[in-house]
């Protein structure tokens, strides 16, 4: 409880040096019964000094700060999942869109499939060209968080033997600076 007496969200933190070891952790997190709602990471360095006001320059400034702007944990599959659906859909609607014209005119089998083909492959190239720039967003976010000290994580918790847990489980894979903070519950995290 706060001097106020509200009640505290209780989260774990750690900074990780790399982004395997960041996704190791959070990987036997997951195993370990904690949610992807529970778990959040730094925003991206605009989005962080945009909600501040100021810059900053490391990250174990923000460890324990509420107003530190924090994303949802998505899954290290997010980026080549993303890629594969744009890459994906792109390529079914370029196809879609070649295809339905010449089969809705009553054209040849030959004309529609070569229609397919030149579709999809269309989409395919835009598709990978948009997966590519997810790709690089990614890398410079992971680049960003590094420059500034780490990859920073936070667990909610709910009780001690979740702090203990949280806890051992950053601290198993390379975490630095881990610990157990409160936060008033009007400021809590993602």
């Amino acid at each position: 409880m706060t001097e106020t007496g509200k009640p505290l969200v209780r989260e774990a933190v750690g900074v990780f040096q790399t982004e395997k070891d960041m996704q190791a952790a959070i990987d036997e997190l997951l195993t370990h019964g904690f949610d992807r709602a529970e778990i959040s990471l730094l925003a991206s360095t605009e989005a962080v000094e945009a909600k501040l006001g100021h810059s900053y320059r490391s990250v174990k400034a923000l460890e324990d700060d509420p107003d530190a702007a924090t994303i949802a944990y998505a899954t290290i599959e997010g980026p080549g999942a993303a890629e594969g659906a744009v890459i994906g859909t792109l390529a079914y609607l370029g196809a879609l869109a070649a295809f339905v014209p010449i089969v809705a005119g009553g054209g040849a089998l030959a004309a529609a499939l070569i229609a397919l083909g030149v579709g999809g492959g269309t989409g395919v190239t835009i598709g990978a060209l948009l997966a590519r720039l997810i790709e690089k967003h990614h890398a410079d976010y992971i680049a960003d968080e590094l420059a500034h000290g780490g990859l920073v994580v936070w667990v909610r918790t709910w009780n001690p033997a979740d702090e203990a847990t949280a806890t051992r489980i950053l601290k198993a894979h390379s975490g630095a600076d881990v610990h157990v903070h409160g936060l008033p519950d009007s400021v809590a995290k993602a």
